[in-house]
């Protein structure tokens, strides 16, 4: 919370003086560096000490991520995209939340 706070009290203000991309870069680009940082220190941390690293996904979490990466790289591949590759996504997403939901 405390690192993400200052960007997405920045995001909030860009979004009420309705400058969306302003406000989707802010927001992305602070969840994209949290995590972008955040996963490579505790895998190092992981490797220095000889503990195993567990990142929580289990054989249909890893799966559904794959299939997410897959549609994520063909909804965005071509520059364009339409509303059946987000309805797609949306699937994908309720698919995960049953799954989780569900087990």
């Amino acid at each position: 919370m405390i690192v993400l706070l200052p960007e997405s009290i920045a995001a909030l203000n860009a979004a009420r003086r309705n400058r969306p991309q302003t406000s989707l870069n802010l927001a992305l680009g602070s969840a994209m560096a949290s995590i972008g940082l955040t996963i490579p220190a505790v895998a190092a941390v992981s490797i220095a000490t000889g503990w195993p690293l567990i990142l929580g996904l289990d054989m249909k979490g890893c799966l559904l991520l794959g299939l997410s990466l897959l549609v994520v790289t063909l909804s965005l591949g071509t520059g364009r995209t339409i509303g059946l590759q987000g309805l797609v996504h949306l699937v994908l997403f309720a698919v995960y939340l049953f799954t989780t939901i569900v087990p």
